[in-house]
């Protein structure tokens, strides 16, 4: 008996400094998502999970730190999972429509939001955001509606601010450009330290020719941002409106200067030109703008694809290194090493005989199918290489350099999104330069 309660104990303890090391590391994940170190913080919160995979608060806090590196299909995965665990938590549907929306997966985005509030109907950032989406969606009376409930609920400084900035675009683009100016000017209340409110109502007032306002809006505007080449442009419309001609060509030199492909800077100093009498410069100006085909194809949510030079970099800067294995007698290490040699020795085509032959003897070696993988990739055997990859990664799940590979070909290859799944779960992995791809070809 006594023994028997000894092991009790003893069983006890362990769970408990298991449970409190799945603590620890979540506390880590915590700590290095608030300096951010968002790499660190999903390394910590996988290692949490992989402890305690039933912590609802892991994955919707890993989430989020993909979400800052702009993984917003990992972000979904964690935030779908935390909401498999703890389907009333609110702030986890809340995070899932930023990233649903960041995808232009917006209806699925929209129901998220609803849930959201439904769940926590005082949450001013729900409705924020969900105001935005309208907005995005182009249901203006919606959005508006929604930053009127913002405003309603006696928000922080910055979401006041936000809300009626927000609600001043909207009704700027319903034709209220007093209502735009109206709410402009609350958001100016709220923070006079940002120029875009500034530059807005600037906009708003030449609307309804108040050209001096205007006028008095654009100069802070550009105090604030002397690089906003719509600011001088539009501080030399003003000009052109209060005739100070000298004044706004000037304005448009600097508005060209700092984006020579801005149309409206071009017509506004061709104008400004004319009637100083410099005809000819003006001419040229229109000439720019009305002599010049303009493309009507629709880019939209189109991704950009690697190039096979840019995969061909991008693979050969994989570092992958292996733990001398012992050898068998049937000698399959001895062809995968040959193989692996003969790969980095460009010997593409003898490192394939010698790995199909470390295969053929081993057929439950995931290193050879992840170097013959890579043969492959570099042979411009590309569908051949995903299926070695894949095998690898069944036989060795935890495999990021095989993630990410598979990830890099299937994004050439125009299977973005499945690409990029494989790039989230390679960094998730710890495999940092997988991010870097994910915000320049996944979003």
């Amino acid at each position: 008996m006594k023994k028997i309660y000894i092991a009790i104990l003893l069983s006890a303890a362990l769970n408990s400094y298991g449970q409190q090391t799945a603590s620890d590391y979540f506390d880590l994940g915590v700590s290095k998502s608030k300096s951010g170190d968002y790499l660190g913080s999903i390394s910590a919160f996988s290692t949490a999970i992989n402890m305690n995979p039933d912590n609802a608060s892991s994955y919707f806090n890993r989430g989020l730190a993909k979400q800052a590196l702009k993984d917003h299909r990992g972000a979904i995965s964690d935030f779908d999972r935390a909401i498999q665990i703890s389907p009333k938590d609110a702030l986890s549907y809340h995070y899932r429509a930023i990233s649903k929306s960041s995808q232009d997966e917006n209806g699925a985005a929209l129901q998220d939001f609803n849930i959201a509030i439904e769940l926590s109907p005082k949450d001013v950032q729900s409705y924020l955001q969900r105001g935005v989406l309208f907005a995005k969606l182009n249901d203006l009376p919606l959005a508006v509606r929604d930053f009127n409930k913002v405003v309603e609920l006696n928000p922080s400084a910055q979401e006041k601010f936000q809300a009626f900035y927000s609600r001043g675009l909207c009704k700027a683009k319903m034709g209220d450009y007093k209502g735009a100016i109206a709410d402009y000017s609350s958001a100016i209340e709220s923070n006079n330290k940002r120029p875009q409110p500034f530059l807005e109502r600037g906009k708003n007032y030449i609307k309804v020719e108040e050209f001096e306002k205007a006028l008095g809006d654009l100069n802070e505007a550009i105090k604030m941002d002397a690089q906003s080449a719509e600011g001088f442009a539009l501080r030399g419309f003003a000009k052109s409106r209060l005739r100070d001609f000298n004044g706004a060509k000037i304005d448009f030199d600097s508005a060209l200067r700092l984006d020579p492909n801005l149309k409206e800077a071009y017509y506004g100093r061709a104008f400004a030109l004319t009637m100083l009498y410099n005809h000819k410069i003006a001419i040229d100006d229109l000439g720019k703008i009305l002599d010049t085909k303009s493309s009507t194809k629709d880019v939209k949510n189109q991704y950009v694809t690697l190039s096979k030079a840019q995969l061909d970099k991008l693979r050969e800067a994989v570092t992958y290194t292996f733990p001398i294995p012992a050898l068998s007698e049937d000698l399959s290490e001895g062809y995968f090493v040959r193989g692996l040699a003969q790969l980095r020795g460009n010997n593409t085509k003898d490192a394939l005989s010698d790995l199909n032959k470390s295969i053929e003897i081993n057929p439950i070696y995931p290193q050879a199918y992840f170097v013959r993988g890579m043969a492959k990739s570099a042979m411009g055997m590309q569908t051949e290489a995903v299926i070695d990859f894949g095998s690898a990664l069944k036989l060795h799940p935890a495999y990021p350099e095989a993630y990410y590979v598979r990830g890099l070909i299937k994004v050439s290859i125009g299977e973005t999104n499945a690409g990029c799944v494989d790039l989230s779960r390679a960094g998730e992995l710890g495999y940092a330069n997988a991010y870097t791809l994910i915000k320049d070809y996944c979003n």
